[in-house]
């Protein structure tokens, strides 16, 4: 699970399932369904991360393989790339405010739309785009820290 459910993901949507099957009633149908169930799913989500950060702290995982990589061809080394990317891009996404990790999640792992992204966090939509676009700029100069100090 992108938003960070990690092993537990499996559990966090089944428990967002019968949330939303028992609050069906509440949905009025102001966004899509999809959105309001995805809401419920991050709601979930941000319950199990305050529960981690008790215990054990904050793990998200997700990565893509760069399918330009001059080495692509070979899958021992796009491997071994595709995680030191993806152990990068971990680093800068913990390090980056809890707002700032959650709304670059919905719009770029989880694919949402403004809209969608707007009804999942609950916020305005001059706030969406506003963090967007600075937590953008926060990962940008994180990796490109990293980037430098592994070079």
């Amino acid at each position: 699970m992108l938003l960070g459910a990690g092993s537990d993901a499996d559990d966090v949507i089944q428990e967002a399932f019968v949330k939303g099957y028992r609050k069906l009633d509440r949905y009025r149908g102001e966004s899509s369904f999809r959105s309001w169930l995805l809401a419920i799913v991050a709601n979930e989500t941000r319950n199990l991360h305050r529960s981690r950060d008790r215990r054990h702290g904050l793990t998200l995982r997700a990565a893509r393989v760069d399918p330009r990589s001059e080495v692509a061809d070979d899958d021992a080394v796009a491997a071994v790339l595709a995680g030191e990317r993806r152990a990068t891009l971990v680093r800068a996404l913990r390090s980056l405010p809890a707002k700032d990790r959650e709304v670059i999640v919905c719009r770029y792992f989880l694919d949402l739309s403004e809209d969608e992204t707007v009804t999942m966090l609950g916020w305005p939509r001059g706030t969406v785009k506003s963090r967007t676009s600075r937590a953008l700029v926060k990962l940008r100069g994180l990796l490109a820290v990293e980037e430098v100090s592994r070079g």
